[in-house]
């Protein structure tokens, strides 16, 4: 297991089923797991993820989680908002979140569900993933979301001063936590997109250090 601990963010490469245990609660669990979309043609594995690491079965890292993970991530937190929610066992809850995408090409989904346990009256956030592509132009990872979608499910939770992100991928909810001054802990197995993290919330949290400087 590697350790980095940039600013408030404290990132461990590893497996979130064994480090999750060792952790303290946290204010707020936001995060995005692996859905397991793989998909088949013909008998031949393929991914909608072209070139991502594929093996017959999908990609190596797109396995749905256990629901011994879940019930760990809602044991230890006291919020939680967790996008795929149609695509996991999760409690029943009337609360949730939408993200429409505005999304212009038809084979592909124009909206995503997340669940959550804040006492919150349904949500949408309206943010094109035209718009986000274009922002990330660089995407580092295949289901990257977009840094304002995390930053406004943080401002539902304004008083939750630690989060946790037991899938963080390219770090996104990371960035997000950095700009909104909030205590972060990560947890990415893929040493690629570990990698990737650590550089984009220390990027961040070296611009808040500027804009600090400006004011």
């Amino acid at each position: 297991m590697r350790i980095e601990t940039i600013g408030d963010a404290t990132l461990y490469l590893g497996d979130c089923r064994e480090i999750l245990p060792t952790l303290p609660s946290c204010d707020l669990i936001l995060t995005d797991p692996p859905y397991g979309l793989k998909r088949m043609e013909n008998g031949c594995g393929y991914t909608r993820f072209k070139g991502q690491d594929m093996e017959k079965n999908g990609i190596i890292w797109d396995k749905k989680p256990d629901d011994t993970v879940f019930e760990l991530m809602l044991k230890i937190s006291k919020h939680s908002i967790i996008w795929g929610a149609n695509n996991f066992n999760l409690p029943v809850s009337e609360y949730f979140f939408v993200w429409d995408k505005l999304q212009t090409v038809d084979n592909f989904a124009s909206a995503e569900l997340a669940y959550t346990n804040l006492k919150k009256p349904a949500k949408v956030f309206r943010y094109s993933i035209h718009q986000h592509n274009t922002d990330e132009k660089n995407k580092a990872h295949p289901t990257q979301k977009p840094v304002p979608l995390m930053e406004w499910c943080m401002a539902f939770a304004p008083k939750a001063k630690t989060v946790c992100d037991p899938f963080m991928g390219s770090g996104t909810t990371g960035v997000a936590a950095v700009k909104m001054g909030k205590t972060f802990t990560g947890i990415e197995r893929e040493p690629k997109y570990f990698d990737i993290a650590c550089r984009r919330i220390e990027d961040s949290l070296k611009q808040q250090d500027l804009f600090r400087g400006v004011a």
